[in-house]
């Protein structure tokens, strides 16, 4: 099974990094609520980054608060930011050479419907996948690519972490999250609210399994993924 546009592995790198720092509302104020649930997942047993520490590679990293707030928490994890828009570069790199603990790499530019291997990857290479509020504002393809990609590069028994609304046999709830999946088929019909049962079967599809579902503010939830 395989939607991923692997055959090219076509993109154009950014060349220079320009644009502001960025400050997404939504991002200020689910960052800590995520954070406590990360806390719960994420392990390092040293307080500085080397070649053999953990790699925590977010998917659709958005403005970067996210991994700012986490990574000082984790001193002697590897944080890689990546992004297909390369015009929220400029922020990404602010935040990654303001960070105090200076474990977050520079961002790279990363289709996830792409293999990983794409972009210097190795197989069963990756610690920690974390990808955030993109599964229902980007066409499937993107879901399918972020689990296949997962299923291929993290680690046995790694994990995968995924971030937003769901819905579940069918069903979304409450009322506000219905109107928002309308809204967002307005916009692209390719986008929507995902179903948890439809990622549970290809995450099996992928060798992955869904071991938590933790509910979180504003409708939300954190699903924890993984490697078989």
């Amino acid at each position: 099974m395989s939607n991923t546009r692997d055959n090219s592995c076509v993109f154009n790198q950014n060349e220079g990094i320009n644009g502001d720092k960025l400050i997404y509302p939504a991002a200020t104020r689910n960052k800590d609520p995520i954070l406590q649930v990360l806390k719960r997942f994420v392990f390092c047993d040293s307080d500085n980054v080397d070649d053999e520490s953990p790699l925590f590679l977010e998917v659709a990293s958005g403005s970067g608060q996210h991994l700012a707030h986490f990574a000082p928490h984790f001193p002697g994890v590897k944080f890689q930011p990546s992004e297909a828009d390369n015009s929220l570069f400029g922020s990404l790199s602010i935040y990654a050479k303001s960070c105090p603990t200076k474990n977050i790499l520079q961002p790279i530019l990363l289709d996830i419907r792409n293999k990983l291997s794409c972009y210097g990857f190795e197989e069963n290479s990756v610690d920690y996948m974390y990808n955030a509020n993109m599964i229902h504002i980007s066409p499937y393809d993107c879901t399918i690519g972020l689990f296949e990609n997962a299923g291929i590069y993290l680690k046995s028994e790694a994990l995968m972490i995924t971030y937003g609304p769901y819905s579940k046999d069918g069903v979304i709830t409450p009322e506000s999250n219905i109107q928002f999946d309308a809204s967002l088929r307005s916009r692209n019909p390719l986008w929507g609210i995902r179903d948890i049962n439809d990622l549970v079967k290809l995450a099996e599809d992928n060798n992955l399994s869904l071991v938590d579902t933790i509910e979180m503010p504003a409708n939300n939830k954190t699903l924890i993924w993984k490697k078989n």
